[in-house]
Protein backbone atom coordinates (compact mmCIF):
# COMPACT_ATOMS: atom_id res chain seq x y z
CA UNK A 1 0.00 0.00 0.00
CA UNK A 2 1.33 3.51 -0.79
CA UNK A 3 2.54 5.44 2.24
CA UNK A 4 -0.17 8.15 2.29
CA UNK A 5 -3.24 5.88 2.47
CA UNK A 6 -1.35 3.59 4.88
CA UNK A 7 -0.68 6.53 7.21
CA UNK A 8 -4.24 7.85 6.94
CA UNK A 9 -5.79 4.45 7.57
CA UNK A 10 -3.41 4.01 10.51
CA UNK A 11 -4.50 7.31 12.01
CA UNK A 12 -8.13 6.32 11.56
CA UNK A 13 -7.51 3.06 13.40
CA UNK A 14 -5.87 4.89 16.31
CA UNK A 15 -8.78 7.29 16.55
CA UNK A 16 -11.31 4.42 16.33
CA UNK A 17 -9.64 2.57 19.19
CA UNK A 18 -9.63 5.88 21.09
CA UNK A 19 -13.39 6.11 20.70
CA UNK A 20 -13.79 2.60 22.09
CA UNK A 21 -11.50 3.50 25.01
CA UNK A 22 -13.52 6.67 25.64
CA UNK A 23 -16.70 4.62 25.96
CA UNK A 24 -14.90 2.15 28.23
CA UNK A 25 -13.85 4.91 30.64
CA UNK A 26 -17.41 6.21 30.74
CA UNK A 27 -18.49 2.84 32.14
CA UNK A 28 -15.49 2.67 34.49
CA UNK A 29 -16.38 6.03 36.03
CA UNK A 30 -19.71 4.72 37.39
CA UNK A 31 -18.90 3.68 40.95
CA UNK A 32 -22.42 2.35 41.55
CA UNK A 33 -21.60 -0.79 39.55
CA UNK A 34 -19.84 -3.88 40.89
CA UNK A 35 -16.31 -4.70 39.76
CA UNK A 36 -17.42 -7.56 37.51
CA UNK A 37 -20.18 -5.45 35.96
CA UNK A 38 -17.79 -2.59 35.24
CA UNK A 39 -15.22 -4.91 33.64
CA UNK A 40 -17.77 -6.77 31.54
CA UNK A 41 -19.76 -3.73 30.39
CA UNK A 42 -16.56 -1.76 29.85
CA UNK A 43 -15.18 -4.54 27.66
CA UNK A 44 -18.40 -4.63 25.67
CA UNK A 45 -18.22 -0.86 25.15
CA UNK A 46 -14.58 -1.06 24.04
CA UNK A 47 -15.63 -3.37 21.18
CA UNK A 48 -16.70 -0.21 19.34
CA UNK A 49 -13.06 0.42 18.44
CA UNK A 50 -12.35 -2.84 16.61
CA UNK A 51 -15.82 -2.90 15.05
CA UNK A 52 -15.07 0.47 13.45
CA UNK A 53 -11.65 -0.75 12.31
CA UNK A 54 -12.95 -3.95 10.73
CA UNK A 55 -16.24 -2.72 9.26
CA UNK A 56 -15.33 0.85 8.25
CA UNK A 57 -11.79 -0.09 7.24
CA UNK A 58 -8.53 0.98 8.89
CA UNK A 59 -4.97 -0.24 9.56
CA UNK A 60 -4.48 -1.36 13.17
CA UNK A 61 -1.02 -2.41 14.34
CA UNK A 62 -2.23 -5.20 16.62
CA UNK A 63 -4.47 -6.75 13.97
CA UNK A 64 -1.74 -6.32 11.35
CA UNK A 65 0.48 -8.66 13.36
CA UNK A 66 -1.36 -11.36 11.38
CA UNK A 67 0.52 -10.18 8.27
CA UNK A 68 3.30 -12.44 9.51
CA UNK A 69 1.32 -15.23 7.80
CA UNK A 70 1.96 -13.64 4.39
CA UNK A 71 5.66 -13.28 5.23
CA UNK A 72 5.89 -16.92 6.34
CA UNK A 73 4.21 -17.93 3.05
CA UNK A 74 6.79 -15.90 1.04
CA UNK A 75 4.12 -13.55 -0.30
CA UNK A 76 5.80 -10.45 1.16
CA UNK A 77 9.35 -9.59 2.19
CA UNK A 78 10.57 -9.03 5.72
CA UNK A 79 11.05 -5.37 4.74
CA UNK A 80 7.41 -5.16 3.64
CA UNK A 81 6.28 -6.67 6.94
CA UNK A 82 8.40 -4.33 9.09
CA UNK A 83 7.48 -1.32 6.92
CA UNK A 84 3.78 -1.94 7.50
CA UNK A 85 4.18 -2.49 11.24
CA UNK A 86 6.38 0.59 11.73
CA UNK A 87 4.29 3.01 9.67
CA UNK A 88 0.98 1.76 11.06
CA UNK A 89 2.19 1.77 14.67
CA UNK A 90 3.38 5.38 14.42
CA UNK A 91 0.20 6.41 12.58
CA UNK A 92 -1.90 4.67 15.26
CA UNK A 93 -0.08 6.74 17.90
CA UNK A 94 -0.87 10.01 16.14
CA UNK A 95 -4.48 8.98 15.58
CA UNK A 96 -5.03 7.87 19.18
CA UNK A 97 -3.26 10.91 20.68
CA UNK A 98 -5.17 13.18 18.30
CA UNK A 99 -8.47 11.66 19.39
CA UNK A 100 -7.45 12.09 23.04
CA UNK A 101 -6.81 15.77 22.34
CA UNK A 102 -10.19 16.25 20.65
CA UNK A 103 -12.03 14.48 23.47
CA UNK A 104 -10.13 16.51 26.09
CA UNK A 105 -10.91 19.82 24.37
CA UNK A 106 -14.60 18.85 24.17
CA UNK A 107 -14.84 18.93 27.97
CA UNK A 108 -15.94 15.28 28.06
CA UNK A 109 -13.61 14.49 30.97
CA UNK A 110 -15.50 16.92 33.22
CA UNK A 111 -18.64 14.77 33.09
CA UNK A 112 -19.85 12.91 36.18
CA UNK A 113 -18.37 15.65 38.39
CA UNK A 114 -14.87 14.96 37.12
CA UNK A 115 -15.04 11.21 37.80
CA UNK A 116 -14.16 10.50 34.17
CA UNK A 117 -10.97 12.57 34.40
CA UNK A 118 -10.07 10.85 37.66
CA UNK A 119 -10.61 7.46 36.05
CA UNK A 120 -8.23 8.28 33.19
CA UNK A 121 -5.53 9.13 35.72
CA UNK A 122 -6.24 5.94 37.69
CA UNK A 123 -6.01 3.83 34.53
CA UNK A 124 -2.69 5.38 33.51
CA UNK A 125 -1.30 5.02 37.05
CA UNK A 126 -2.33 1.35 37.19
CA UNK A 127 -0.63 0.68 33.86
CA UNK A 128 2.50 2.48 35.06
CA UNK A 129 2.62 0.31 38.18
CA UNK A 130 2.86 -2.89 36.11
CA UNK A 131 6.24 -4.58 36.08
CA UNK A 132 7.90 -5.06 32.69
CA UNK A 133 7.08 -8.77 32.85
CA UNK A 134 3.43 -8.11 33.64
CA UNK A 135 3.14 -5.60 30.79
CA UNK A 136 4.76 -8.08 28.39
CA UNK A 137 2.53 -11.03 29.24
CA UNK A 138 -0.63 -8.92 29.39
CA UNK A 139 0.32 -7.70 25.92
CA UNK A 140 0.71 -11.28 24.71
CA UNK A 141 -2.65 -12.38 26.07
CA UNK A 142 -4.37 -9.26 24.74
CA UNK A 143 -3.27 -9.74 21.17
CA UNK A 144 -4.04 -13.43 21.11
CA UNK A 145 -7.65 -12.41 21.67
CA UNK A 146 -7.54 -9.38 19.34
CA UNK A 147 -6.07 -11.39 16.46
CA UNK A 148 -8.55 -14.21 17.06
CA UNK A 149 -11.31 -11.60 16.77
CA UNK A 150 -9.87 -10.32 13.48
CA UNK A 151 -9.30 -13.87 12.23
CA UNK A 152 -12.93 -14.81 12.91
CA UNK A 153 -14.28 -11.49 11.58
CA UNK A 154 -12.59 -12.22 8.23
CA UNK A 155 -14.76 -15.33 8.01
CA UNK A 156 -17.93 -13.26 8.45
CA UNK A 157 -19.99 -12.63 5.33
CA UNK A 158 -22.17 -9.85 6.75
CA UNK A 159 -21.65 -6.89 9.08
CA UNK A 160 -23.59 -8.76 11.77
CA UNK A 161 -21.28 -11.77 11.43
CA UNK A 162 -18.22 -9.59 11.86
CA UNK A 163 -19.63 -7.74 14.88
CA UNK A 164 -20.58 -10.97 16.66
CA UNK A 165 -17.12 -12.44 15.96
CA UNK A 166 -15.48 -9.37 17.51
CA UNK A 167 -17.58 -8.93 20.65
CA UNK A 168 -16.60 -11.91 22.81
CA UNK A 169 -12.78 -11.94 22.40
CA UNK A 170 -12.50 -8.16 22.80
CA UNK A 171 -14.82 -8.07 25.81
CA UNK A 172 -12.74 -10.86 27.35
CA UNK A 173 -9.35 -9.14 26.97
CA UNK A 174 -10.63 -5.82 28.34
CA UNK A 175 -12.49 -7.43 31.25
CA UNK A 176 -9.38 -9.44 32.15
CA UNK A 177 -7.22 -6.30 32.24
CA UNK A 178 -4.84 -7.23 29.43
CA UNK A 179 -2.74 -4.59 27.64
CA UNK A 180 -3.46 -3.22 24.14
CA UNK A 181 -0.69 -0.96 22.83
CA UNK A 182 -2.93 1.26 20.68
CA UNK A 183 -5.48 1.73 23.46
CA UNK A 184 -2.61 2.81 25.71
CA UNK A 185 -1.66 5.36 23.03
CA UNK A 186 -5.00 6.97 23.87
CA UNK A 187 -5.07 6.49 27.64
CA UNK A 188 -1.64 7.96 28.38
CA UNK A 189 -1.92 11.15 26.28
CA UNK A 190 -5.34 11.76 27.80
CA UNK A 191 -3.97 11.31 31.32
CA UNK A 192 -1.08 13.67 30.55
CA UNK A 193 -3.48 16.29 29.15
CA UNK A 194 -5.69 16.07 32.24
CA UNK A 195 -2.68 16.21 34.54
CA UNK A 196 -1.17 19.32 32.94
CA UNK A 197 -4.09 21.26 31.46
CA UNK A 198 -7.28 20.33 33.32
CA UNK A 199 -9.00 22.78 35.65
CA UNK A 200 -9.63 19.87 38.02
CA UNK A 201 -7.37 19.29 41.00
CA UNK A 202 -7.10 15.51 41.21
CA UNK A 203 -4.63 14.10 43.76
CA UNK A 204 -2.58 11.05 42.90
CA UNK A 205 0.63 9.82 41.33
CA UNK A 206 2.12 11.91 38.54
CA UNK A 207 2.19 10.25 35.12
CA UNK A 208 5.34 10.85 33.07
CA UNK A 209 6.39 10.32 29.46
CA UNK A 210 8.88 7.75 30.76
CA UNK A 211 5.94 5.75 32.20
CA UNK A 212 4.21 6.01 28.83
CA UNK A 213 7.13 4.83 26.70
CA UNK A 214 8.19 2.08 29.11
CA UNK A 215 4.68 0.65 29.10
CA UNK A 216 4.27 0.96 25.33
CA UNK A 217 7.65 -0.70 24.65
CA UNK A 218 6.88 -3.90 26.57
CA UNK A 219 3.23 -4.03 25.54
CA UNK A 220 4.14 -3.70 21.85
CA UNK A 221 6.61 -6.58 22.17
CA UNK A 222 3.93 -8.64 23.92
CA UNK A 223 1.34 -7.77 21.28
CA UNK A 224 3.72 -8.86 18.51
CA UNK A 225 4.44 -12.17 20.23
CA UNK A 226 0.76 -12.84 20.96
CA UNK A 227 -0.57 -11.93 17.52
CA UNK A 228 2.28 -13.04 15.27
CA UNK A 229 3.47 -16.22 16.96
CA UNK A 230 0.51 -17.57 18.94
CA UNK A 231 -2.08 -16.82 16.25
CA UNK A 232 -0.48 -15.99 12.89
CA UNK A 233 2.34 -18.53 12.80
CA UNK A 234 0.27 -21.21 14.53
CA UNK A 235 -2.41 -21.04 11.85
CA UNK A 236 0.23 -20.82 9.14
CA UNK A 237 1.76 -24.08 10.36
CA UNK A 238 -1.66 -25.72 10.57
CA UNK A 239 -3.04 -24.66 7.19
CA UNK A 240 -0.31 -23.32 4.91
CA UNK A 241 2.91 -25.13 5.63
CA UNK A 242 3.73 -27.81 3.08
CA UNK A 243 4.50 -31.16 4.72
Amino acid sequence: MPILPLVMLGMLAGSFIGLGAMLYVLIKSDNTLSFASIQLLGGLAFCLGLILVVVAGAELFTGNNLIVMAWADNKISLYGLLRNWTVVCIANLFGAAGMATLVFLSGHVLMNDGAIAEQYLNIAATKSDLTNTEALFRGILCNILVCMAVWMAIAGKTVTDKVVAIIFPITAFVAAGFEHSVANMYFYPMALLIQHFSILDIPGSLITFIDFFRNIFFVIIGNIIGGSIFVGLVYHIIYQRKY
